[in-house]
């Protein structure tokens, strides 16, 4: 087993599910604290700010993190963005579908709101999507914008089991405009390079830890990581046993987990 010097860990499944406490999170994360050990939280979960995921750990779950040690898809995203065109961001624009968390790091690029010609889409999880937002996002596609997801994941582990996740939206978008978003979230590299550029981290050094094979392992598998998967959210040994890259180690819970 590597000593690894980052750690980069997954939310919803692998540190709670919903509401509902996962208790072998906290001990993780306070051992890596106990042997000072970085890490950071690399969720798909745009609806968020850095700042809201980490005071929901803090305060709902006991779990040790800053706003500092969170990366979100809309964080990925707004880099992708910023580095999308050669003159000025602020001189292009945006038409989002998604939550704040999205929102405020897509537009604190200085990029501008645009709901018909807007230079770019970006559709990410938006709890109050309509019909009329799908026409807008679609409209501009055809129109020739710039299409992106934040997120492929289909469904996301909480209280109540899988519901909806970012890709069943974008799914639906995608199927309107007939071709594919370019994905930032995991398990594209993308958001491993941007961390590991916005967090100065060597990528060789760090391990991936999820619960879910499509995102997270995917994600390690193609930035190049070791990956750690723990069976406490989406991803069953039925589902592994039938993949023929597997993850680097698999562990019932991250008790098992000696860091």
């Amino acid at each position: 087993m590597t000593n690894y010097q980052t750690y980069l860990i997954d939310l919803d499944g692998t540190m709670y599910r919903g509401k509902e406490k996962i208790p072998e999170a906290q001990d993780f994360v306070n051992r890596l604290n106990a042997k000072n050990i970085q890490y950071y939280f690399l969720t798909n979960n745009s609806t968020k700010t850095p700042q809201q995921v980490a005071d929901n750990l803090m305060n709902n779950h006991q779990i040790t993190a800053t706003a500092d040690q969170v990366i979100t898809p809309s964080l990925a995203t707004a880099g992708y963005v910023e580095n999308m065109f050669e003159d000025d961001v602020s001189n292009h624009s945006a038409y989002v579908i998604g939550e704040f968390g999205l929102k405020s790091a897509i537009f604190g690029t200085g990029i501008k709101l645009d709901e018909v010609n807007p230079d770019v889409v970006i559709v990410g999880l938006d709890y109050d999507v309509t019909y009329h937002k799908f026409e807008m996002a679609t409209l501009a596609i055809k129109r020739g914008a710039f299409f992106i997801g934040t997120n492929a994941d289909t469904n996301l582990p909480n209280e109540r089991g899988l519901v909806p996740g970012a890709g069943s939206v974008i799914s639906l978008v995608e199927t309107a405009v007939q071709h594919k978003a370019k994905y930032i979230g995991k398990p594209e590299a993308d958001i491993v390079d941007f961390a590991a550029d916005m967090k100065g981290f060597d990528p060789k050094s760090a391990i991936m830890v999820g619960d879910n094979y499509n995102t997270d392992i995917k994600c390690a598998l193609n930035a190049g990581l070791d990956s750690l998967l723990v069976y406490t959210g989406v991803s069953t040994h039925a589902d592994i046993d039938k993949e023929t890259r597997k993850p680097t180690y698999q562990v019932e819970s991250l008790t098992d987990w000696d860091v």
